[in-house]
């Protein structure tokens, strides 16, 4: 197992340095001036613009900025936001738990539903109920995400007045972060009411990042389930007469299990991709409104950081779905 660790370990080195490569050519594709965007309104001088572009540093080749930039990521500094002067690790890891309640809060969901109803409808191949969730499955994996946040929001927010618009929390309430996670600090607060308002704010961005990801799981559970339903392993089990439900729960899921963990790793970069709009349309303050932001301000620093941190997180999960693999299925070690 640990060999077999190693060899996925070494994969990530030549992916992280072309992450990085990308990450640093994104942002300087774009048109504008970093240095006149900070500027604003005001009027600057050439010489005053010729010596911020020195200071950043944009004015050298920009394979020595390169170098510089993966030089100081390799020792924990991804610098600092043009705009705030703020160190972009530092901005990311406030952020970032905003991001992350609501991403597993999504994927939760996701999970939860989506595998029992992959799993019925396999059972249940060509009946009505099949086809339902097929058919939703599908609307879910087409219905753009800006589209059903506003449907969302106007049902129930608007008409039925169910859930806040945007934020994280009512405004009342005002504690000290703990950990991050508004659902456990406001449980921590002990304010009467706090929590309550947490979960009211976090159910519709919730429902709309893990539309899109419920369905896919769903789909592919129900496709792996009726590839192994088709083994000769699964018809010899119930030849024994072994009860329905330990052939599918115990023989045909642990085996059909492997296709399903691969879907639900790859949704973790889905699910921080779909934040991004989510979080815009919500408010959200996590790293996905933080990072649109950063494009329109061309904040290098930040853009550069978070594309690179954001990719690391991938690329982490993807490292912890193939040791998943060789704990389910240990012929996959070797």
């Amino acid at each position: 197992m640990f060999r077999f660790l190693l060899r996925r370990l070494a994969v990530l080195i030549p992916t992280f340095i072309g992450v990085s490569i990308i990450a640093f050519a994104f942002i300087r594709v774009l048109p504008g001036d970093p240095v006149a965007l900070m500027a604003g309104e005001r009027v600057m001088s050439p010489e005053r613009h010729a010596e911020l572009m020195r200071e950043l540093g944009f004015d050298r080749p920009i394979w020595t900025q390169y170098l510089d930039y993966l030089g100081g990521i390799l020792t924990g500094d991804f610098g600092n936001s043009i705009v705030t002067r703020r160190p972009v690790l530092d901005e990311f890891l406030t952020l970032f738990p905003a991001t992350m309640e609501l991403s597993l809060c999504a994927i939760i969901l996701s999970v939860v539903i989506g595998v029992p109803l992959g799993i019925v409808a396999a059972v249940r191949r060509g009946s009505w109920l099949d086809q339902s969730v097929m058919g939703f499955a599908l609307v879910g994996y087409s219905m753009p995400i800006f589209w059903w946040a506003l449907l969302l929001i106007i049902l129930f927010s608007g008409i039925l007045q169910w859930t806040p618009v945007s934020g994280r929390i009512s405004l009342m309430y005002f504690f000290p972060p703990v950990t991050g996670f508004m659902l456990i600090d406001s449980l921590l607060s002990g304010q009467e009411g706090a929590f309550r308002s947490a979960v009211s704010h976090l159910v519709l961005p919730t429902i709309v990042l893990a539309t899109i990801p419920l369905a896919v799981i769903a789909r592919q559970t129900r496709s792996a389930m009726l590839e192994v339903l088709g083994e000769d392993y699964v018809r010899t089990a119930r030849a024994k007469g072994l009860p329905p439900r330990r052939v599918v729960g115990l023989h045909a899921l642990r085996n059909a299990l492997i296709p399903v963990v691969t879907t639900i790793g790859l949704q973790v970069g889905v699910l921080l991709a779909g934040a991004i709009l989510t979080e815009t349309i919500f408010s959200w303050p996590g790293i996905g409104k933080w990072m649109v932001d950063s494009v329109f301000k061309r904040d290098y620093a930040v853009v550069q950081g978070g594309l690179l941190l954001i990719a690391g997180i991938i690329m982490l999960v993807n490292l912890i779905v193939d040791v998943l693999y060789g704990l389910i299925n240990p012929r996959i070690r070797h």
